[in-house]
């Protein structure tokens, strides 16, 4: 069967579907980004009960990408893919249909469980798609996380200006309903699967410390990083990584194979994306926070739909450079990809670093820095592909994504830390601008320094080849 599968053109329909979950997806985490200011108004909650919102996708995001990934090895992709498209919209009905915090909290977790589409999906791609399509295709969903922030920003923020923040979910969940009908009547179900017992304790486990780890990571400005409440909950989250850690070593169906996980193969992908987690995100968040500060002093004066609009073309611009860094990757080795990703990133914030400078040097800078993105972003999958057995391909991705998400946490937070600190009369300064971008940048020359360590050219393999 696998053997049939390599040589056949796959399915019709099939990537379009999952590069359309992926950017549905994306969108989704990103709407309630240009919202955020004005929700206060639109509940009647406090400033700190909404950005709740945030916090509860990424959790959730961060908690489910593992879990789905497992389960999906084990029971069927098709299946959780199916399960994640749901729960996302049925998350947004919710949203469509209250205005109570309490329960759009509960319906942005809901939402947080999208954050296994693109692993599941990638997966899904690898088991269906012949050798010479795969490599492009899981380009182009890595791809999607940009496209879908590109799109999501200026999609909210229009509907938000000149309609009801309801209509917002009403689409989307119109979306929703067409990308999940689609996805259960073209994709067919894989025959890889791992079997096994799946492992509640260390789903547990892993759950207690990633809460215990993020929370006060996202809620550390507000409540203080010096807080008992904030070092309690660093403490707790690094007794529980040990005491989970211990007992995935001495189960025989592990949550996440550690074993596997710290060979070089896996742990220099995974580090890379945490790195690069952290530096993606903060050329949107900064971006966006200094395009719209007051002109005349840090920033351009633009209103919240100018600012998405300035971004759009440069991130859209992901979608070409993905496929230009599967065909380097192609041609030079993973290792090239992700090296002059890294050169991109650290020329990018450079240029953003730099005080003053004109509007036209900004949209340089994001393109740049969008470019490096798009070149490690591509190249990741493919470098787990090769790690991997096919029946492990979900799981591993979804801790790849786990860290990438843990990196975007940690850049939300430490961007808000800066700039808040460099308050001036109510609005950031511009030396608080430089060095949140100073921050990035030295994250992505640690990208370029971990990459060094990758092996050489190497064609990727056959991704059947070890079924067949």
């Amino acid at each position: 069967m696998a053997a049939e599968r390599a040589s056949s053109p796959g399915p019709p329909f099939l990537f379009p579907i999952l590069a359309f979950a992926g950017v549905f997806q994306a969108v989704l985490q990103t709407v309630m980004v240009p919202l955020l200011p004005s929700m206060p108004t639109f509940t009647g909650a406090s400033q700190t009960s909404v950005s709740w919102l945030i916090t509860t996708t990424l959790l959730v995001g961060a908690v489910v990408t593992p879990i789905f990934g497992r389960l999906a090895d084990m029971f069927g992709k098709k299946r959780m893919l199916l399960i994640a498209l749901v729960v996302m919209t049925l998350g947004a009905v919710i949203c469509a249909m209250t205005s109570n915090i309490a329960l759009l909290i509960f319906a942005r977790g809901l939402q947080g469980a999208g954050a296994a589409v693109i692993p599941v999906g990638i997966s899904i791609l690898r088991d269906e798609l012949p050798r010479e399509k795969v490599g492009r295709a899981i380009a182009m969903m890595s791809s999607t996380l940009g496209i879908g922030t590109a799109l999501g920003l200026p999609f909210a923020a229009a509907i938000a200006k000149y309609s009801n923040w309801h209509v917002l979910f009403w689409v989307i969940t119109a979306i929703g309903l067409a990308v999940t009908t689609m996805a259960a009547l073209f994709i067919r179900e894989s025959d890889l699967k791992s079997g096994g017992r799946f492992d509640g304790v260390g789903a547990v486990g892993l759950t207690a410390a990633l809460v215990c780890l993020l929370v006060p990571i996202t809620q550390g400005t507000t409540w203080g990083w010096g807080s008992p409440a904030v070092l309690g909950m660093f403490a707790s989250s690094a007794f529980l990584f040990a005491l989970w850690g211990f007992q995935q070593m001495r189960n025989r169906n592990p949550l996440v194979d550690l074993r596997v996980s710290a060979h070089r193969s896996l742990l220099l992908p995974n580090v890379t994306a945490l790195l690069v987690g952290f530096a993606f995100y903060g050329n949107a968040l900064i971006t966006t926070q200094l395009l719209q500060a007051p002109a005349g002093e840090a920033g351009y004066g633009l209103t919240i739909f100018e600012a998405a609009l300035a971004q759009l073309p440069t991130s859209l611009s992901m979608i070409v450079f993905a496929q230009v860094g599967a065909r380097v990757s192609e041609r030079y080795g993973p290792k090239v990809t992700v090296l002059a990703g890294a050169v991109c990133l650290v020329v990018g914030y450079g240029m953003h670093t730099v005080p003053g400078k004109p509007l036209w040097m900004v949209i340089a800078a994001l393109a740049i820095a969008a470019v490096g993105t798009a070149f490690v972003y591509s190249t990741l999958p493919m470098l787990i592909i090769r790690a991997v057995q096919p029946e492990q391909m979900a799981a591993a991705n979804g801790v790849n994504v786990l860290l990438r998400t843990v990196g975007t946490t940690m850049c939300s937070a430490v961007v808000a830390t800066v700039l808040a600190a460099s308050m001036v009369g109510g609005v950031a300064s511009s030396a608080g601008f430089s060095l949140a971008y100073g921050i990035c940048a030295a994250l992505a020359a640690l990208v370029f320094m971990v990459a060094l360590a990758l092996p050489g050219h190497d064609r990727p393999p056959h991704p059947h080849a070890d079924s067949e």
